[in-house]
């Protein structure tokens, strides 16, 4: 009897260790393709670019649908380039960092908002600092924002998505603690303003 429980009980391990790299391959599978779309978005919209002298109404006209790759955050200090996906339902945060839906894009003199699983595409966030560079690329530009503040917050707390207009302001959301097990109690918050 106890033989075939220590048995059943290894068997069941190797299968829950098998799901679970068999999701985090699924995962970052998913990431490679939204960054891959995001190449090709940015890509086609410069050749774009070059056929025409004035791309002027583009930025007002940006209004994707749930889902959509976007385009791409950079983090110079991480040599990281993650996709933008429209949305941060589950399926949407599969594929890169997601952008909270009712949110501004750069240049639309607001709050942008930019939130991720801390154990993929953030998983890296707890190193950035004060003073560290991070970019935007969507079809109508490269964006620069310097992080001027970090904090930590309950993950129910309302107060961090706001309007801010006319100041543009981007913010960046991940849970915490970083290494936290199941469902973390906790918002790990970056702030940053635009590099003029």
């Amino acid at each position: 009897m106890i033989k075939k429980l220590a048995t059943f009980i290894i068997f069941a391990g190797i299968v829950l260790i098998w799901i679970s790299c068999f999701q985090y391959y699924k995962t970052i599978e998913a990431q490679k393709n939204s960054l891959k779309e995001a190449y090709k978005i940015l890509d086609i919209d410069n050749q774009t670019a070059k056929e025409k002298p004035t791309m002027k109404n583009e930025k007002e006209q940006f209004n994707p649908h749930q889902g959509d790759t976007v385009g791409i955050l950079e983090i110079p200090k991480l040599g990281a380039e993650l996709p933008i996906v429209e949305g941060t339902a589950d399926d949407d945060l599969e594929k890169g960092v997601g952008h909270y839906q009712g949110t501004a894009y750069p240049t639309q003199k607001d709050q942008i908002v930019l939130s991720g699983h801390r154990d993929t595409v953030f998983r890296r966030m707890g190193e950035l600092k004060i003073g560290d560079i991070l970019i935007i690329k969507l079809a109508y530009g490269s964006f620069a924002y310097k992080i001027d503040s970090t904090k930590i917050v309950k993950a129910n707390d309302q107060t961090i998505i706001k309007s801010t207009a006319p100041e543009e302001e981007l913010i960046l959301t991940t849970c915490y603690p970083f290494t936290y097990v199941g469902s973390a109690p906790n918002r790990y918050i970056l702030t940053a303003k635009p590099v003029e």
